[in-house]
C-alpha cells in the first residue's frame, strides 16, 4: 500500500514522483448518449516505453466501437508497491463508456493486456500494461474473476491522485 495517514489525519503521498503529460493524457470530450454504462479504468505499466504504450492503447480503445473514452487523467510516475524491487510505474485513469457487461468488459481488457505484451509471472510483477476496472457504474460485485469496486482503490496513490485531478 502506498498511501499513509499521518498523525494529523492527512494523507502522505510519498510514493508519487511526478506528473507527466502526453499527446492524449489528459483528454476530455462529452459523453455519448448511445452507451448505457460508464466505468473507470486504471492503467499502469513499468516495462519498456510505457508512455508510448499508453498512447497506443488509447488509440486502440478509441477505435474500438464497443467503447467510448470520455476522459483521461495525466500520467503519474510513482514507486512500485507489493513487489518493490522493480522500476517505477506510470499510472493513469480513464473514464470509458460501454454497453457491455462488467465481465465481458474485463475479458476484453485482458485481451488488450495480452496484445500489449502482458505476462503474468507472479503477483505484482513488472508489466508492460496493467488494466484494472476500478468502478463500473455503481455496481458492487465480488466474484473470483471481478471485484467491484476494485480492491484497494481508495488507498492507492496511483488511483487517487490522477482521479482527483480530473474534471
Amino acid at each position: 500500500m502506498n498511501l499513509r495517514i499521518k498523525n494529523n489525519n492527512f494523507y502522505e503521498f510519498g510514493d508519487a514522483i511526478k506528473f507527466i503529460k502526453s499527446s492524449f493524457f489528459p483528454f476530455l470530450r462529452k459523453k455519448n448518449p448511445n452507451f448505457k454504462s460508464e466505468f473507470v479504468l486504471g492503467i499502469g505499466g513499468n516495462l519498456g516505453n510505457v508512455k508510448k504504450r499508453f498512447e497506443k492503447f488509447f488509440i486502440n480503445l478509441k477505435k474500438d466501437r464497443r467503447f467510448f473514452v470520455t476522459q483521461n487523467s495525466v500520467i503519474l510516475q510513482n514507486k512500485a508497491f507489493g513487489y518493490a524491487n522493480q522500476d517505477d510505474f506510470l499510472n493513469a485513469v480513464m473514464f470509458v463508456q460501454t454497453s457491455l457487461s462488467p465481465n465481458l468488459t474485463l475479458k476484453i481488457m485482458q485481451r488488450y493486456e495480452f496484445k500489449f505484451g502482458r505476462k503474468r509471472s507472479f503477483k505484482n510483477a513488472p508489466r508492460t500494461l496493467d488494466l484494472d476496472i476500478l468502478y463500473f457504474d455503481k455496481k458492487v460485485r465480488k466474484s473470483p474473476r471481478l471485484i467491484l469496486p476494485h480492491y484497494g482503490v481508495g488507498e492507492r496513490v496511483s488511483v487517487i491522485l490522477p482521479l482527483g485531478l480530473m474534471k
